[in-house]
């Protein structure tokens, strides 16, 4: 499949698809580098500040062959603008999310093993570390069942992040989607929300782990937002 839009957008836009292609290849391979994948499964993307336009991997290709050349330029309805493959299968997802919280300018989707392993069980991840409290300000949410293909996944994971602190939701069946102010933040969340996953299940083969009081989760959410590392 190939598509060559670019040339009706301005040149700032097209030097900013060619900074978040490079972006957005380099991301992806913090994936298999934190253990998030296998094979050709998961995907980054971002979206450009300049136009409404998104940069994403394309579909089937395996992690040794990402370049930037390699990335898709898709619109905010998930349509191939620029590049030479399809693009990935969860681009109605991304895109959805996209054109739905605004705020929003990076996501992530992986199989990691922890955190799909929670959403086989359809079971949130409680907040029983600080860590947790820091990172998602709560539970780690389920979404809805949805197949793959059209915006069911988008939808799903707009009505479950809506109105959540989380930047991670657990699909139900699926796995974990996680969104961010970029694409780094986004695969941070991918990061944590795994590795929180595997301590919390860990935890739980030894005795049943202690929440922590709501008040706390709220001092250390708004501690770790707003002034660590500022």
């Amino acid at each position: 499949m190939t598509a060559h839009g670019l040339e009706a957008y301005s040149s700032e836009v097209r030097e900013e698809v060619e900074h978040v292609r490079a972006l957005v290849s380099d991301l992806h391979a913090e994936l298999p580098r934190w253990g998030l994948v296998v094979w050709t499964a998961g995907n980054v993307s971002q979206r450009l500040r300049s136009a409404d336009l998104l940069v994403i991997k394309p579909s089937g290709v395996t992690y040794d062959q990402l370049s930037p050349e390699a990335m898709v330029v898709c619109d905010l309805d998930g349509n191939l603008v620029d590049g030479d493959r399809s693009p990935s299968s969860d681009t109605a997802a991304h895109a959805y999310v996209y054109r739905h919280m605004p705020e929003v300018y990076g996501v992530v989707h992986t199989h990691s093993t922890y955190a799909t392993a929670w959403a086989a069980r359809a079971e949130p991840v409680p907040c029983v570390l600080t860590m947790m409290a820091d990172e998602f300000g709560g539970p780690v949410p389920i979404g809805p069942f949805a197949l793959i293909g059209d915006d069911s996944i988008g939808r799903g994971i707009v009505e479950t992040l809506r109105d959540s602190r989380s930047p991670a939701v657990l699909m139900r069946n699926h796995g974990p989607f996680t969104i961010g102010k970029d694409a780094k933040s986004a695969v941070k969340a991918a990061v944590m929300v795994e590795e929180v996953a595997r301590t919390v299940h860990i935890s739980r083969q030894l005795g049943e782990p202690l929440p922590i009081a709501q008040s706390d989760v709220d001092r250390l959410y708004d501690r770790y937002q707003n002034v660590y590392g500022r």
